[in-house]
């Protein structure tokens, strides 16, 4: 709503459906009697039902009527209840009047005009107040904080005795003798020294002048002392100039001094000093080699230092690799097992080595041999073209050839001769066939072990990928007590608001207690507006009672006046007797009308005494009234001016508090909005946090189950790994068995053939058709070995495609690992961070808690001295009873004074009968009486109302009294639900600042464990890497052994057939025998070359380490030659150094002798010239 003064909020959201929530007086009852919860009957206890309205009017009425039965109670009809009760309270009482100060006459808001408000104010006595306190004394000071204040202004004084009081009174009378104040400006009471308007702000510029004046005199002498120090500074370097001036002089008059250049020719030549010199030159030389000797010997255990580290760190390295051996037994079992396997494979290495070395001396054995049967083929050859050549002329001339067929069967013989030396030849290949195939059975078992020891590494890699999937749990795990915390961090927050909520009940009940000080403000400016008006009515009853003095002293001159006329009377009454006698004839005459007259005076006098008796009454009774009201006023008045001045200052430091508190309250509102703005930014945070985490867990579990499935589809591939070199080991099994029937079918035939060779050259034609059968065959059967070893190689190549994919396939899952390890690791430092910026947020709460508890503090104080007020107010209010007592007891002294001046004024009456004769006059004067009275009735009439304004203002104070004293048991009472307020947010405080630490706590030990479970994760990881990397390379060494055993068995097996080929079909293929030979003996060298070539490399790694163990021997060696080397010069230095010492010793003793004999010299010298002058003296 809009207002001249500003805008006016109002919510009216839901008014409609809250006025027609109706209040079930069942449901009410219910929640009242409720004995769980004590909080349900503490709310509905000043809720009144119909059924209690109706037992309450029934035990207090008796028969009242009853009230509508059938309807409920609904909100607005209790507002409505409650505004009709208002209204007629406010109808009942009469309530004060409210000051308004209109600020302007335009209705604008921010503009005020000066003179309207000052005229306002002047109208209502505001200015008038602050006038009247300007001429009492506003301003008082505690004689101790005067005395500690202002005792620089007379010192001497100030410390005159130890009361304060008598200091303070000695300070201003030294002020008074000075000139500087006056005694019309201050007044000493018992605690306090009160001053007048700017006698303080005097007193402050004499302090300030007198403060000058010190600090002048401090630093004049300051600046005494500094030239004082100075000057005996120069003074000091005056006489040191003189000092050197002097010895400058004398230094001039020596250096001319014929006996000083003599002394200083002869001192060069005199030897004590060239001794003494080289006695410098040796000290100077022994102090080199010493230093040098300790330099040495500082080297010597620099290099000790630096050989027992060495060992150290040695002997550390060797520590540290048992306690990594030691570390854990898990990873200790399977390196051992690893280094076993790895000196199998070595064995098994150096033994194929030893039987690759064996294989070729034998190889070497059979190129001779093949050679040397090379050159019986090449004979053979010659022979068969011979054998043709002669077989072609005997079917031309067989009569002819039968001497050559003779000549060729005794060369028959002579070939079987060489075909037995053949076949033992045969025999003895075949006994190296059998021995390979036994190497070969023996190289197969190693292969089965050596795939035995890869199931191992493969289920050590299982239990590593268990110990990464149990990680994984502990991840999940940890993943879940971070939600656990961030639902603890959730309640934390429930709770902030829940304290935020608490403060804000706190700061309404801070509101409603500003609201009840400034009601009591407003009570205050009631009393001293009231304390005002009685001051007017004291103002218009001392004016009052000066006009009833003045009539007082009218009525005396008035008296006075008849005193004399009654004098005047009484004189002209003895005339009037002596006229009387004189004219009794006359009063004779006269007797009737003068009995009327006397009848009628009587009537008169009648009337006038009991006028003035009523008018003696009123004016005593006006006198006692007004005498209690001027003494009840005055007492009032000062008991009024007390209050008044109690009220003052109470107001003061109520203002000063209020300001204060709505300092601190609009502090805590901006702090409080601030506090508000930061939650909701932190909750905006933590949602946008809560939101990337569940976005990074889901995709954390996208990425696990991805790698769930990498890691199934690596596991099907491993399978099909295994499962082909399974196939592959079985066609290698299947083929060298079937080549093995081959062989023997072979051997078999071959020996056949041979029979049948050696049966004669009548089945030559047969045997040369079963060769080339079998040529074919074999020619058939090489081309199908052919096939299968490139099968065999397809299969291995695709064996080796297969694992480098699953290597890649492993490469990439182990990055994405490490990808979303790090996007964990970045994810963790985020919460880390908003913890972090949480903990700081709770920091600022918890100072806001601090700031809250000091405010309860100061709240408390400030209740402390409210309570204080209250009872200084109680005080006063006892000390006022006091005073009404004594009043009541001035009060009857009037009245005995009223008593004496009534018998005063009974004796004036019985002399005022006396002016009975002069009846005008005072016929006349009893008419002006009449108009007195009149006016003194009014005055009465007046009087008593005043009476009855005293009486309702008498009534009102003792409301207000009441009113005082119930809005003490009110704030008392609000004060200790404040304090239980305050006890019980003390308790929640305590609790949340408890459950505060321990969310940190929680914090910081989940915090502590991601980060062990981090560092243990890591360690695993790498540990699981070094072991892959094993793994691969023990792979790779396998598959290479494998290799190497099927290649090396299958060529030694071709070239064992090729060469039982060669040997059985030794007519017309010995040239493609020759050419295959030649291509397995180039295959053969070719993979000599190749495991040449790994010896090597195994051998330059032998010799690197092996150097590099000469090395650090030959470092060692030449650290102890240095070693030994220095400690020889440190020997050598130290003979030096005896020998020097020898020296030095000899070189001393001879200046000793020198010396003697110098003093004999001198001796002898002063003998001689002793001698002459004694001669002469004789």
């Amino acid at each position: 709503m809009k207002h001249y003064a500003g805008t006016v909020r109002y919510n009216v959201l839901n008014w409609l459906e809250k006025n027609k929530d109706p209040l079930n007086d069942t449901v009410v009852a219910v929640l009242k009697v409720s004995k769980g919860n004590a909080l349900l009957p503490e709310i509905w206890s000043e809720y009144v039902t119909q059924e209690e309205q109706a037992n309450a009017a029934k035990s207090g009425g008796g028969g009242a009527r009853k009230g509508k039965s059938g309807s409920f109670m609904t909100v607005s009809m209790m507002y409505r209840e409650s505004l009709n009760n208002l209204m007629t309270m406010l109808h009942k009482t009469h309530p004060h009047f409210i000051r308004c100060i209109i600020p302007n006459e335009k209705k604008a808001s921010g503009v005020i005009d000066a003179t309207l408000v000052l005229n306002q104010l002047t109208c209502n006595g505001v200015l008038e107040g602050i006038r009247i306190c300007r001429k009492g004394f506003p301003n008082r000071t505690l004689h101790p904080d005067f005395v500690q204040r202002y005792s620089i202004l007379a010192a001497k004084e100030a410390r005159v005795s130890d009361d304060a009081k008598v200091n303070a009174g000695s300070v201003l009378q030294a002020l008074v003798n000075q000139k500087k104040l006056s005694d019309e400006q201050f007044r000493i009471g018992h605690t306090k020294v009160f001053f007048k308007a700017g006698v303080v702000a005097h007193i402050e510029d004499l302090r300030d002048e007198k403060l000058n004046e010190i600090i002048l005199q401090f630093q004049c002498r300051v600046r005494w002392y500094n030239a004082a120090q100075e000057y005996g500074e120069r003074k000091r370097q005056l006489n040191s100039y003189i000092v050197l001036q002097r010895n400058i002089r004398s230094w001039c008059v020596l250096r001319t001094w014929p006996w000083f250049l003599l002394f200083g020719k002869l001192k060069p030549q005199l030897k004590c000093g060239k001794m003494a010199e080289e006695i410098e030159k040796m000290a100077e030389e022994s102090k080199i080699l010493d230093a040098e000797a300790k330099k040495l010997e500082a080297e010597r255990k620099v290099k000790e230092e630096a050989y027992n580290k060495l060992n150290a760190e040695k002997g550390k390295l060797l520590e540290q690799l048992e306690m990594t051996k030691g570390g854990s037994q898990a990873i200790e079992e399977k390196l051992t097992k690893l280094n076993t396997a790895k000196q199998e494979i070595e064995k098994s290495l150096n033994d194929a080595a030893d039987k690759l070395s064996e294989q070729e001396e034998r190889n070497a054995d059979c190129e001779k041999q093949r050679k040397r049967a090379v050159q019986e083929a090449d004979n053979l050859k010659r022979n068969i073209e011979a054998l043709e050549s002669s077989l072609a002329k005997s079917q031309e001339e067989k009569a002819a050839k039968e001497n050559q067929i003779r000549s060729l069967q005794d060369e028959m013989n002579s070939q079987d001769e060489m075909i037995g030396k053949i076949n033992k030849e045969k025999k003895q290949l075949e006994e190296q066939q059998r021995q390979l195939i036994d190497d070969l059975q023996n190289e197969e078992a190693k292969a089965a072990q050596a795939s035995r020891l890869r199931g191992k590494l493969e289920q050590t890699l299982d239990e590593m990928e268990e110990a990464v999937e149990r990680e994984r749990r502990i991840r999940a795990e940890t993943e879940k007590a971070k939600r656990k915390v961030e639902n603890e961090l959730k309640t934390m927050q429930e709770n902030i608001d829940e304290m935020s909520n608490l403060r804000s009940e706190a700061e309404a009940n801070l509101k409603r207690k500003e609201a009840e000080i400034h009601a009591l403000g407003v009570r205050i400016e009631d009393e001293q507006a009231m304390a005002n008006r009685l001051l007017r009515q004291s103002k218009e009853n001392a004016a009052r009672i000066i006009e009833i003095e003045d009539e007082l002293e009218h009525e005396r001159q008035n008296r006075a006046k008849a005193d004399r006329a009654r004098a005047e009377l009484q004189r002209e009454l003895d005339e009037l007797n002596e006229r009387l006698d004189e004219q009794n004839h006359q009063f004779q005459a006269q007797q009737e009308l003068n009995k009327k007259k006397d009848s009628e005076l009587i009537k008169m006098r009648r009337d006038l005494e009991e006028k003035n008796m009523a008018q003696e009454d009123q004016l005593a009774s006006l006198r006692r009234k007004n005498n209690e009201q001027i003494t009840d006023l005055t007492n009032t008045l000062d008991g009024l001016q007390k209050a008044k001045t109690k009220l003052d200052k109470e107001k003061g430091v109520l203002q000063k508090e209020l300001d204060d508190m709505n300092s601190s309250v609009d502090s805590e509102t901006r702090q409080r909005v601030e506090h508000e703005r930061l939650a909701k930014q932190y909750e905006i945070q933590v949602s946008e946090l809560q939101q990337k985490v569940d976005e990074q867990t889901r995709q954390i579990n996208e990425y696990t189950g991805g790698k769930s499935r990498l890691i199934n589809d690596n596991g099907d591939l491993a399978r099909q790994v295994e499962e082909l070199e399974i196939q592959l080991a079985s066609i290698n099994r299947a083929k060298i068995e079937t080549l093995r029937r081959e062989n023997k079918t072979y051997t078999q035939e071959i020996r056949d053939i041979t029979e049948q060779i050696s049966q004669g050259g009548r089945n030559y034609h047969d045997v040369q058709k079963a060769v080339r059968r079998l040529e074919q065959e074999k020619d058939e059967l090489q081309r199908a070995l052919d096939e299968a070893e490139a099968a065999l190689e397809a299969e291995e190549s695709k064996v080796l495609r297969s694992q480098i994919e699953v290597q890649q396939i492993r490469s990439e899952i182990e990055k994405r690992i490490q990808e979303k390890e790090e996007e964990f690791e970045n994810t963790r430092k985020n919460h880390q961070r908003a913890l972090e910026s949480i903990q700081a947020s709770l920091e600022t709460e918890q100072k806001s808690k601090a700031e809250l508890a000091r405010a309860k503090k100061k709240l408390e104080s400030d209740i402390n001295q409210l309570e204080i007020a209250l009872d200084h107010a109680n005080k006063a209010n006892v000390d006022a009873q006091k005073n009404l007592k004594r009043l009541f007891d001035q009060v009857k002294e009037l009245q005995g004074q009223v008593a004496d001046e009534q018998r005063l004024r009974e004796e004036i009456r019985e002399n005022y009968l006396a002016a009975e004769k002069r009846l005008a006059v005072a016929l006349a004067e009893s008419e002006d009486l009449g108009h007195r009275i009149e006016a003194s009735e009014r005055s009465k009439r007046q009087l008593e109302l005043d009476q009855t304004d005293l009486k309702a203002q008498n009534t009102e104070l003792i409301g207000n009294n009441a009113a005082l004293t119930a809005m003490k048991r009110k704030v008392e009472n609000d004060v200790q639900i404040a304090r239980n307020e305050l006890d019980e947010l003390l308790g929640e405080l305590k609790a949340s600042e408890e459950r505060s630490r321990k969310a940190a706590a929680d914090a910081d030990r989940l915090a502590e464990e991601v980060r062990s479970e981090q560092d243990h994760a890591n360690h695993i990881d790498r540990q699981r890497k070094g072991l892959e990397l094993l793994t691969k390379e023990l792979q790779a060494k396998i598959d290479d052994a494998e290799r190497a055993m099927v290649q090396f068995g299958q060529k030694a097996l071709s070239k064992l057939e090729e060469r039982i080929r060669s040997i059985e079909a030794e007519y017309n293929v010995e040239q493609r025998r020759h050419q295959e030979a030649v291509k397995g003996i180039t295959k053969q060298e070719r993979r000599a070359r190749e495991l040449q070539f790994q010896v090597e490399e195994d051998k330059k790694a032998f010799d690197r380490l092996q150097e590099m163990v000469e090395k650090l021997q030959q470092k060692i060696r030449v650290q102890k030659r240095q070693i030994e080397e220095a400690e020889e010069v440190a020997t050598a230095n130290l003979s030096k150094f005896r020998q020097i010492q020898l020296a030095l010793e000899n070189a001393e003793e001879r200046a000793e002798v020198a010396e003697n004999s110098l003093v004999r010299m001198r001796g002898g010298v002063r003998a001689s010239q002793t001698a002459p002058a004694l001669a002469k003296s004789n």
